[in-house]
């Protein structure tokens, strides 16, 4: 088929799109979808802090497959040249949108809607967006009621991504980059620098963490960090809590004593007895206020009036009361604990990581930290490209860190 015969479309990008590499994205996902490309202008911005401008028309085989191309152009932020207002469709029934609604990511969005540009709230990927009232926002596929006005197709839909800017080191110096052969502590001073920066500008800092920070000895330093006030919100799992305790009642973690690094004779079942002990108690701050429970993360966290969701799952022993065992109520409760975080620390736990990358919008960093760099990739892999890798030990990950930000 002649190119002149194909269906095109003219789309517009603007931002730091070479230093980000997104000029050369958008030229290669074309391609590889079989498309093609003609700039019709590019104006490269003049100083670092100017936009770049782009003009492109696409063309693809058929109808079907231009309107794929579009679509996959849309994250890198390619829109169309001509402006106008995004189709709404209302949803038919509760839980359900239309068939052809559109599916966010987690980058900035806005949809127009009688001829006015609304910023998309409570950005996130894998939602629906809802326009009413003048505002525009994400909304759940589950979260959604009859006669919801919901945006279809990929009209009056805009995605800005994040750009990389030479100016924001402590940000960008080592996005996207999986590495065990970093000094730990050159990463771990740029990460203290970035948390420092987010409670000065009144950010607030999330972290997520698993079992393995009890394992790894760094209940201590999570510790100090929660009683120095660097720590707004903790999401975690039954796991956390349960041998956080353990370590608090026995000493042991999963039945190996900490300071000896041995196991203890029947510490096999001290976890379950520090499960006990606090479902006797009726719940952690129960078992703060009656001297039940004395240290640990839990309980400096009760003691400060950190909030802590504990998302269950089908592994749990237990759990214990605080435990969040309905999965859908724990999404919504750490989605609504997420509100306003300027960054997340990632503390070796997989699935709650990517659960939480997952909520995120592009702009908060998230910092994962696992001895195992396949999970770091993974939680890139999975969307979030706002991650940043640091392939250590969680334990002292947290002692670095607490030295950094809480000296002795």
């Amino acid at each position: 088929m002649a190119a002149s015969r194909r269906p095109s479309a003219l789309v517009e990008a603007e931002g730091h799109l070479i230093d980000s590499q997104l000029l050369t994205a958008i030229f290669d996902t074309v391609i590889n979808r079989g498309g093609a490309f003609e700039v019709q202008a590019f104006d490269i911005g003049r100083t670092n802090d100017d936009f770049s401008r782009l003009t492109l028309e696409v063309s693809a085989a058929d109808q079907s497959a231009l309107t794929a191309l579009l679509e996959a152009l849309m994250p890198l932020g390619c829109h169309a040249a001509a402006e106008q207002d995004a189709l709404l469709r209302p949803a038919d029934r509760d839980g359900c949108a239309p068939e052809d609604f559109y599916s966010t990511t987690n980058q900035r969005t806005q949809v127009r809607a009688d001829g006015r540009w609304l910023a998309v709230e409570r950005q996130r990927m894998d939602a629906a967006i809802v326009v009413g009232e003048g505002r525009a926002s994400c909304r759940k596929l589950r979260d959604l009621r009859t006669g919801d006005r919901v945006v279809c197709g990929l009209d009056g839909v805009r995605v800005t991504p994040e750009f990389r800017d030479r100016d924001r080191a402590d940000f960008a110096f080592m996005s996207n980059d999986v590495s065990s052969e970093r000094r730990v502590e050159v990463s771990v001073a740029r990460i203290a620098a970035m948390v420092r920066e987010t409670k000065k500008s009144g950010g607030r800092v999330a972290v997520v963490a698993g079992p393995v920070v009890v394992h790894t000895g760094g209940v201590a330093y999570f510790s100090r960090l929660v009683r120095a006030g660097f720590v707004d919100v903790v999401l975690a799992g039954n796991a956390l809590a349960v041998h956080d305790v353990e370590l608090a009642l026995f000493g042991t973690s999963l039945g190996v004593d900490l300071e000896a690094g041995a196991p203890v004779s029947g510490g096999h079942r001290h976890h379950m007895r520090a499960i006990n002990a606090i479902n006797r108690a009726g719940g952690l701050a129960a078992a703060v206020g009656a001297g039940v429970l004395t240290s640990g993360v839990m309980y400096e966290c009760v003691r400060a009036g950190v909030p802590f969701v504990l998302a269950g799952s089908v592994r749990d022993d237990g759990p214990i009361p605080d435990t969040v065992t309905d999965i859908v109520i724990a999404q919504e409760r750490y989605a609504e604990a997420l509100q306003g975080v300027g960054i997340v620390i990632v503390l070796s736990t997989m699935l709650h990581g990517i659960g939480v990358g997952n909520m995120l919008p592009a702009w908060v960093p998230v910092v994962c930290v696992d001895i195992n760099p396949a999970v770091v990739t993974k939680l890139a892999d999975r969307g979030s490209s706002q991650t940043i890798g640091l392939v250590t030990d969680v334990g002292l990950f947290l002692h670095h860190l607490a030295a950094q930000l809480t000296p002795l």
